[in-house]
């Protein structure tokens, strides 16, 4: 499996070409589904043993607000510390106060991806990890652990699997490190004119779109269509639906992949949702469907738009809780710029097949496809701490109530996050969901970049916005305020 590609007699590390690395990730996705946590476990210990041209293993997990963290460990290291892989929790944003730093990371041996050597640097596989207490039970501010507990009990209890895949735009600016060297005067720099299809082949977006694409392929991602977006300089690349761990896997390896590339050809990546005044800003519309037994319920050919009863159930549910779970789904300053209803901005709270200005929108569907799709969701939010609570609210909130006799108030999301926060704050409702602890762990951190921005968002985009932005700030950012 080992392959030089033109790496030389002194490295010989593992290397695969896209099409081998795609039938490696797939069938590795596959394997999942049928086998025990247990048995990964061993076959893939007996496989890093094996393959000599791993060097490194790439652990990564998701703090509070959605960053990612990837850590590498030297592969024998790795394996003779299994039990024990420990890392400072205090120094992570939400996570851990400093007299209780100590956390633990554990494999998801499930999760495995085979990396592309040239994007990535070769010699390398990358695992999602959980994050634990210091006695090993799940950390309550991991939402992605929180998720994966969810699901197992839907499952166990109800027969009920939870799916869905994100669409998630993003724009190409001119520069390395653009957004941590912003400046409101200046702005970005747009890397092409051109909108919806209007992107030559080999020009700089198309070259990059295609880069990105092949990557995503050879990752597993089974993409779909990738193209330029409604504005310029904008990019969207769309991958198959899956199980909602994994889907948000995806979201936070399509953003890395993204980044990466963007960076390997002298640009930025950004998923700002409104980095530029005057043109649509960038979201990450959030598809999603229950299954049981191997069969969509929420399809039902004689329901209203094709709809089953418990996805109308679930769908009025999320509207009903929508100012409160706004913040969760829209966690920026900048974020709030995007719900602007002149640029098909989905700041509606209601449900359509057809207005894209709605906060849901039900495509067309069959009894395969039949879904929701959440377009209010922007492209920073953290997509295990979205999908969480969209699942529990769908399943678990007070539904929006109807009155046949009167015409329904039309009702908009917060148009600012002062406004989110403190609806956020309120919710009885949101505490029981995220827990206290975490929600206010949450709250804190937009609070603090809420505060370092001026509380009207005006007509021009600040600096302060996009350097306290949870994906953009580091300590030398957040330190020099």
């Amino acid at each position: 499996m080992t392959n030089h590609m033109g790496t030389g007699e002194l490295k010989d590390f593992f290397q695969v070409p896209y099409a081998k690395l795609e039938e490696l990730n797939l069938k590795a996705a596959e394997r999942a589904k049928t086998a025990t946590p247990a048995t990964l476990e061993k076959e893939y210990v007996a496989f890093l043993k094996k393959e000599k041209g791993i060097k490194a293993v790439t652990l990564c997990f998701t703090d509070i607000e959605g960053r990612l963290h990837m850590l590498d460990y030297d592969k024998k290291f790795l394996l003779d510390s299994l039990s024990n892989l420990t890392f400072d929790g205090s120094s992570i944003r939400g996570f851990t106060p400093q007299h209780e730093s100590d956390l633990r990371l554990d494999i998801d041996w499930a999760s495995i991806r085979y990396f592309p050597a040239d994007i990535f640097g070769p010699g390398k596989v990358i695992f999602f990890a959980s994050v634990l207490n210091r006695d090993r039970t799940p950390y309550h501010s991991d939402f992605r652990g929180q998720l994966k507990l969810y699901v197992q009990t839907l499952k166990k209890k109800q027969g009920i699997e939870a799916f869905s895949a994100a669409e998630i735009e993003g724009f190409l600016v001119d520069g390395v490190n653009s957004e941590q060297s912003y400046r409101s005067e200046d702005g970005f720099k747009l890397i092409s004119s051109g909108g919806y299809f209007h992107s030559l082949p080999m020009d700089k977006l198309r070259i990059f779109i295609d880069t990105a694409a092949e990557a995503q392929r050879a990752m597993g991602f089974k993409n779909e269509k990738d193209h330029p977006e409604v504005a310029p300089s904008q990019f969207e690349m769309n991958f198959s639906y899956a199980e909602v761990v994994r889907a948000a896997d995806n979201v936070q390896l399509y953003k890395l992949i993204c980044r990466q590339v963007a960076r390997n050809q002298g640009m930025t990546a950004t998923f700002l949702p409104k980095p530029f005044m005057g043109i649509n800003g960038s979201g990450m519309h959030t598809n999603f469907s229950l299954s049981k037994n191997g069969k969509n319920i929420f399809y039902d050919s004689k329901g209203k738009d094709g709809l089953s009863k418990m996805a109308w159930d679930f769908l009025l549910r999320i509207l009903n809780h929508a100012p409160e779970l706004c913040l969760i789904i829209n966690s920026s300053v900048n974020s709030y710029r995007r719900l602007d209803p002149h640029f098909e901005a989905p700041n509606q709270i209601k449900v359509s097949p057809i207005d894209r200005g709605s906060m849901i929108r039900i495509p067309v569907g069959n009894e395969k496809t039949a879904r929701i799709e959440i377009r209010s969701v922007a492209p920073d939010a953290n997509p295990y701490l979205s999908l969480y609570t969209i699942l529990r609210v769908g399943l678990e909130g007070e539904k929006l109530q109807k009155d046949e006799n009167k015409r329904d108030r039309l009702r908009f999301l917060p148009d600012n996050i002062n406004d989110a926060i403190a609806l956020c704050k309120g919710s009885k409702f949101m505490t029981k969901i995220l827990g206290e602890d975490s929600k206010e762990k949450f709250i804190q951190c937009k609070q603090a970049a809420a505060d370092r921005s001026p509380k009207a968002l005006g007509t021009h985009i600040k600096g302060s916005e996009i350097i306290y932005h949870h994906e953009i700030t580091n300590q030398l950012l957040w330190n020099s305020f």
